[in-house]
């Protein structure tokens, strides 16, 4: 039996289960893992600037490609906490990363050694399973296990801990007899489906509400062909944004208190049947009036997690399946019930919510200088095409984002939906960009997500990565700012101040076109509506020649509220900007979404 080092193990396993590239940061605890990697090869490495940085990138990474798993390596202490912000993005939205920390010698875990902390209990809230590793032997079991949890029924992350004693053990391992755990997932059975499929029959306004359940199984194309056999429309969740391309005649648009399009909402509310596959019906979805939401319709739910059913409202049915099992077979049954001719005619209906996406549109074209932020999303559709993969987190740029942006393919909206931390987005591009370099990737973000984790911009000038990133700058923490509103404050979120080396900027402050340059990237800034499309053609060009990073940074009108609920309830969205009856045309009033 072949010996090695418990560190070289693990790097044999991680090669064997698929992996071909981490992010992350050396440091004393964790240097035998490192040179296990070196030596052990096959795997590449990219070099963050901060430990949340890597593992937002591993993210990012994993989001974007559906064959591997992202993994972020740190040393020990404050690595394994910076790491946590990125563990509870991906735990909340069902995506499997695999965390690996250094950790001080066994004997002194306990003695408070010098960056020695229990990070397997800090880290168990926001994993599937967190573990330090306290005899060499278990490392391979342990790393086995791991990636058999992160696959199998609800995606999510793992997270090991490896003191470095254990590291540095000698261990009997044969890393050509190796082989994956089979991961398990739920699947529906035909009794499910036809049952489920008894609802659909049976409304006369049916919707189909895809979540991101649906592109982590990979069953977009399934969803697709499900909808068109029966005509049912869609409203695809933030999440599962992309699993039916906007443009299609069955796609109805989403749905929410934010991010959400006032076609959508009309169509949800006028709705009698929901068949939700995938998702897990989110607050900023739902709105927090369940009443409002679930009033004069049946549900069914199918979702790979048991205990997500009935969690937020009991359906009228519940199926625990994996999306692409779910569809299968969702797929199967229609197709005979319409060869038998039990399909109602559902043309009408779709082809209502399709002169609702016609009509209910908001405006977008404005001249004014400062830049309104709804120009920068019309010149961005204009610019970058469906190939486009978008970056972003959270905020007002997010938001107007997703009421404004288009996508057409499954995975090319990345956006962590239920954490939503400040600084995702630089890291997140990256690792996406990693993962699939041929396809572009174009990043949003405010001014103050695009601050928090702005030195990894370095990164991708470092190891040539090249992207486009849209900076939306009012200086202003604008959606805490919006939300102040309500109290009647507007404090403690107003970013501006003169800075003395750029005065051109006036109040704006911080410059961010000499910061990126100074991280060695390349930088525009755009103050006239008239010249964003040139600006986003030249950073594409200029992302492909130098291949870095380019930062468009557009300065907006220091405030612009966009539309969302005030309160709380998907038929009382108030629209603070002019609306228009048509896209592109003049608007004809100020118009609150009511049901």
């Amino acid at each position: 039996m072949p010996r090695m080092t418990a560190a070289r193990a693990a790097v044999e396993i991680l090669k064997r289960e698929g992996v071909s590239h981490a992010f992350g940061v050396p440091g004393a605890a964790i240097n035998p893992f490192y040179k296990a990697l070196k030596e052990g090869g096959g795997i590449d490495h990219t070099l963050a600037r901060h430990v949340e940085g890597a593992s937002h990138m591993a993210e990012g990474y994993t989001r974007a490609d559906p064959g591997n798993i992202g993994v972020c390596i740190g040393t020990s202490g404050p690595a394994g906490t910076d790491m946590i912000t990125g563990l509870y993005s991906a735990i909340g939205d069902s995506i499997p990363i695999l965390c690996i920390t250094g950790q001080a010698p066994t004997n002194v875990i306990h003695k408070e050694d010098f960056q020695a902390v229990d990070i397997a209990s800090i880290a168990k809230p926001v994993t599937k399973a967190a573990t330090t590793v306290l005899e060499a032997a278990q490392v391979p079991g342990v790393f086995q296990q791991a990636f058999h949890l992160m696959r199998s029924g609800r995606p999510g992350p793992v997270l090991i801990d490896l003191p470095i004693d254990v590291q540095l053990t000698e261990i009997e391992f044969d890393p050509e007899t190796y082989e994956p755990l089979q991961a398990w997932k739920p699947a529906a059975t035909r009794a499910q489906i036809e049952k489920a499929l008894a609802f659909l029959l049976e409304a006369e306004r049916p919707l189909i509400v895809a979540g991101g359940g649906v592109i982590n199984a990979d069953a977009s194309d399934l969803l697709v062909e499900f909808a068109e056999i029966t005509g049912t429309p869609v409203i695809p969740t933030l999440m599962g944004w992309g699993t039916i391309p906007d443009d299609h005649e069955l796609n109805a648009g989403m749905v929410g208190l934010q991010t959400s399009h006032r076609y959508g909402n009309a169509t949800f509310l006028e709705s009698d049947f929901v068949l939700g596959i995938g998702n897990r019906w989110a607050n900023r979805h739902t709105g927090y009036k369940l009443d409002v939401y679930t009033r004069g319709r049946k549900f069914v739910h199918v979702d790979i997690e048991p205990t997500q059913i009935g969690k937020i409202f009991a359906p009228d049915y519940g199926i625990t399946s994996d999306a692409r099992a779910a569809l299968e077979l969702f797929v199967e049954v229609a197709k005979e019930l319409k060869a038998a001719g039990r399909l109602p005619d559902r043309s009408a209906w779709a082809a209502s919510t399709q002169e609702r996406k016609a009509t209910l549109q908001r405006r977008t074209h404005f001249d004014d200088i400062p830049i309104k932020p709804q120009r920068v999303y019309e010149e961005m559709n204009k610019a970058f095409g469906p190939e486009t993969r978008y970056v972003t987190t959270i905020g007002l740029s997010q938001i107007a984002g997703a009421q404004m942006l288009h996508v057409y393919r499954p995975r090319h909206w990345i956006n962590c939906g239920q954490a939503g931390p400040l600084g995702w987005t630089i890291p997140a591009a990256l690792g996406a960009a990693t993962a699939d370099p041929d396809t572009p990737v174009v990043a949003l973000s405010g001014d103050y997500d695009f601050q928090f984790l702005i030195e990894e911009l370095a990164v991708g000038a470092q190891h040539r990565i090249p992207y486009v990133h849209v900076l939306v700058n009012n200086s202003y923490l604008g959606l805490i700012r919006q939300a102040q509103l309500g109290l009647d404050i507007d404090f403690q979120v107003n970013l501006e101040f003169e800075n003395i080396n750029s005065p051109e900027l006036g109040v704006y402050g911080v410059d961010h076109v000499k910061v990126a340059e100074g991280l060695g990237c390349k930088a525009i800034r755009v103050t006239d509506p008239g010249e964003l499309g040139a600006a986003f053609d030249q950073a594409r060009k200029l992302a492909a020649e130098h291949r870095v990073p380019v930062v468009v940074e557009a300065i907006l009108e220091r405030v612009t509220n966009i539309a969302m609920s005030r309160t709380a309830d998907i038929s009382d969205v108030t629209e603070f900007e002019e609306v228009a009856t048509e896209p592109g045309h003049a608007p004809t009033a100020i118009v609150p979404l009511r049901a």
